[in-house]
């Protein structure tokens, strides 16, 4: 088991420290279903954002939906409909290979072109397919074959390293 209160805590220091350096104004958090949805949560609360959260659902967005059907709990996405000009802080929870980030972007581009987006992850694991990277991350961790990373919450929010039982 991670320490949770330890990774959201350098991932709010990241942050923070991003807002300033990038001069986000006014900035839109959203969330991406279900992890990400939790992180957001947590770390909307400690900085005090004063707009309410948006939550992604990012399913019809995935390069892989022919190969995995429609999930059935697919939700409807809730964010403002002005996106047009805004900064966007983007929250997921793990960070793997990028897929997940590029189905979202393609989902708020949707909605509007955003002035800029910031993308924080509470973690970032070895495996990129795609040219994204994370600006900020509660840690970045290397993981063995057969390992994975694996989100329990919301209440409380605990994150755990899982090995995977190989079937030959």
């Amino acid at each position: 088991m991670l320490d949770i209160n330890g990774l959201l805590n350098k991932l709010e220091t990241d942050l923070k420290k991003t807002i300033a350096e990038r001069q986000l104004v006014n900035p839109l958090m959203i969330g991406i279903r279900t992890g990400g949805v939790w992180v957001a949560e947590h770390i909307h609360q400690r900085l005090n954002i004063a707009e309410p959260l948006g939550l992604l659902d990012i399913s019809f967005y995935r390069d892989d939906f022919s190969q995995i059907g429609v999930h059935p709990n697919v939700k409807p996405s809730q964010i403002p409909s002005q996106i047009e000009g805004r900064d966007i802080i983007l929250v997921d929870d793990v960070f793997y290979t990028g897929r997940t980030v590029r189905a979202a972007l393609n989902e708020i581009f949707d909605y509007g072109r955003p002035n800029q987006v910031v993308l924080a992850v509470l973690v970032e694991r070895d495996g990129r397919q795609i040219p994204l990277s994370p600006d900020c991350f509660g840690a970045r961790i290397e993981l063995s074959f057969g390992q994975r990373i694996k989100l329990l919450g919301p209440d409380p929010l605990l994150i755990e390293l899982q090995t995977l039982d190989s079937e030959f």
